[in-house]
């Protein structure tokens, strides 16, 4: 069947869900062209592409009952179908769209897909709500666990029928291939190239005798721009394809047009051949130097511009980029890294089931009030929600290259767009004019500059990527689009100090040690031991204290542990002496761990 056969077909359906629904659906595999569902036979076992499948429930007072899934089909998604109908056609047992009553009417539909999935022994990646004639709303888990989100987000996870040419592709692929949307395996893929194009690149322009923090920064830059076009804050190919057509042609035009170009776009303004650019600021483009490159290094640059940057996984980026830039650590650069699902296995009980919980509760009391016609009242609840949500504070105070507190800002976005989606449906416009959760409300701390900076990226990027997926046609991008919050600070999280003094011997020169880090190779062994002519001073910390922490509702992050045997060799005598007189309590063969 065509799809547009499909909708005039469908569209204007409005009889009883029983009535329709297995029609409905055979005409909807037809048009995906996948089989249609098989015969049902009653054994759970073999019933795995089947209507009705059995749902076996367990109610509070232990009892069973026999629950009908409307579609079911194993290893890839739960279907539970309602019917509404048009405004002004109300028929019975039909909820009228556009009214409260269809929002509950669909909520409940969704409930009740969650009761089935629990029953069964393998939850699918996706369960699916369907509005017959009119929409589907598509929830997902790729963990195989029943903690389903709307998919991709709240406020694109509803097709409707009347688009449904858009979105053949997604729905062929729910029904035939449901893993490989799995946003993680397209993340991690395009994140590790890029990383690698980037770490080829620090390695030529440091071959260059450029200074580390002059690559590190110029790069950044680099990566940023690329970012900014594929979500649509710059021109398309302002970047990109003047790196194809007049820089890799002419490298002496590279230094003063991309100089030109991120000067633009600290202050905005209008840029030759390219019209209008946004005024981003932020401590990023304050330098807007660009290092020189051969043909060569600009080959490598339009390579990793060329890679799809919409679909970079920042909770693993900062780490591989932070690698890429550090020569001692480049090698490591395909090796053990922390991936987004050990990150999110932390964040989840401490920030995710608690923020649940209470979004829970503020949806269950705004269905009483929509229960008994208050609407105004129903969507307040949900509005004082998201205006805690948007008040909400993390603190990561060892936060490294920001992957904690990446994962926690889409947590919070991921939860804003449900929220908002709600308010949408409950007619309430004004709250999509409203505050919004933004990267000043994920705090962190961290001692190394560069992964200080990778982290701002790493979190300016996460958000402007929601941005993007929510704006509109008619919403323009606000200025600045980047903005100093301050909110990732470089500094010691455990100790504060007056000052630094160096120790002198007997005879007043500085006092060395080796620095912890630098290794040779044994002439005899061959392993890695000392390098002893690697050497920073010893130093005394004046007046030590505990550093203060900035206030925040959640703290988060994977502090770091180091052995007490190892505490010394790490940060020198001066450091650990200074921990003891702050804590004189703890004893010296303690390990160290921030908290």
């Amino acid at each position: 069947m065509h799809v547009t056969t499909f909708i005039e077909r469908w569209t204007p359906s409005g009889a009883s869900e029983r009535a329709n629904k297995d029609s409905y659906l055979k005409d909807l595999c037809s048009v995906l062209g996948v089989p249609h569902p098989e015969p049902t036979t009653g054994d759970r076992a073999k019933d795995r592409y089947v209507f009705e499948a059995d749902a076996v429930l367990t109610h509070a007072n232990r009892a069973e009952s026999i629950g009908k899934i409307d579609l079911w089909k194993h290893g890839a998604f739960l279907l539970e179908a309602k019917q509404g109908s048009d405004s002004g056609a109300s028929k019975v047992g039909t909820a009228r769209r556009g009214t409260p009553s269809w929002v509950r009417a669909m909520q409940d539909a969704y409930g009740q897909a969650l009761q089935y999935v629990r029953t069964v022994a393998e939850p699918p990646p996706f369960l699916i709500v369907a509005d017959i004639g009119y929409c589907f709303d598509l929830y997902a888990c790729f963990d195989g666990s029943t903690a389903y989100r709307p998919f991709p987000d709240g406020q694109a996870s509803r097709v409707y029928v009347t688009k449904l040419a858009d979105h053949v592709d997604l729905l062929r692929a729910i029904w035939t291939e449901p893993q490989a949307l799995d946003p993680s395996r397209a993340k991690s893929r395009v994140t590790r190239e890029i990383a690698s194009h980037v770490a080829e690149l620090a390695a030529v322009l440091q071959g260059q005798g450029h200074a580390p923090e002059q690559v590190a920064k110029f790069l950044m830059r680099c990566l940023f721009t690329m970012f900014a076009e594929d979500v649509d804050l710059l021109p398309r190919g302002v970047f990109t394809d003047a790196l194809a057509a007049h820089w890799i042609p002419a490298p002496e035009r590279f230094v003063d047009e991309a100089t030109d170009l991120w000067d633009k776009m600290n202050r905005g303004g209008v840029l030759f051949g390219a019209g209008k650019i946004l005024r981003f600021e932020g401590e990023l483009f304050a330098d807007a130097r660009a290092l020189p490159l051969d043909a060569k290094g600009l080959q490598i640059l339009y390579r990793a511009a060329r890679c799809e940057w919409s679909d970079v996984e920042p909770a693993i980026f900062g780490t591989l980029l932070e690698r890429a830039l550090d020569a001692r650590e480049r090698h490591r650069l395909g090796a053990h890294y922390t991936p987004r699902a050990y990150v999110e296995r932390l964040v989840k009980p401490t920030l995710e089931d608690p923020l649940r919980a209470a979004w829970d509760l503020a949806r269950v009391e705004a269905r009483q009030l929509l229960d008994e016609g208050k609407i105004v009242e129903a969507c307040a609840v949900v509005g004082a929600f998201h205006r805690t949500l948007v008040r909400t504070r993390v603190l990561d105070p060892a936060c490294g290259t920001g992957n904690f507190l990446y994962v926690a800002l889409d947590t919070f976005k991921r939860l804003e767009s449900e929220v908002l989606k709600l308010l949408e449906d409950l007619g309430d416009t004004e709250a999509l004019f409203g505050p919004r959760v933004t990267p000043s409300q994920f705090l962190g701390i961290e001692k190394k500059p560069w992964a200080k900076e990778i982290a701002e990226l790493v979190l300016w990027m996460g958000y402007l990527s929601w941005n993007a997926r929510m704006r509109t046609d008619t919403m323009k991008p606000r200025e600045p689009v980047l903005e100093d919050y301050g909110h990732i600070e470089c500094r010691d999280a455990v100790l504060a100090w007056d000052a630094i003094e160096p120790v002198l011997d007997a005879e007043g020169r500085p006092v060395t040690r080796w620095d912890g880090e630098t290794t040779k190779i044994h002439p005899v062994t061959g392993n890695p031991v000392p390098d002893d002519s690697a050497r920073v001073a010893v130093v005394r910390y004046v007046n030590p204290r505990a550093a203060s922490w900035p206030e925040a509702e959640f703290v988060v992050g994977n502090p770091p542990f180091i052995g007490g045997w190892k505490i010394r060799q790490t940060h020198g005598d001066g450091y650990v002496e200074a921990l003891w007189a702050m804590n004189p309590n703890v004893p010296e063969k303690a390990d160290y761990v921030m908290y």
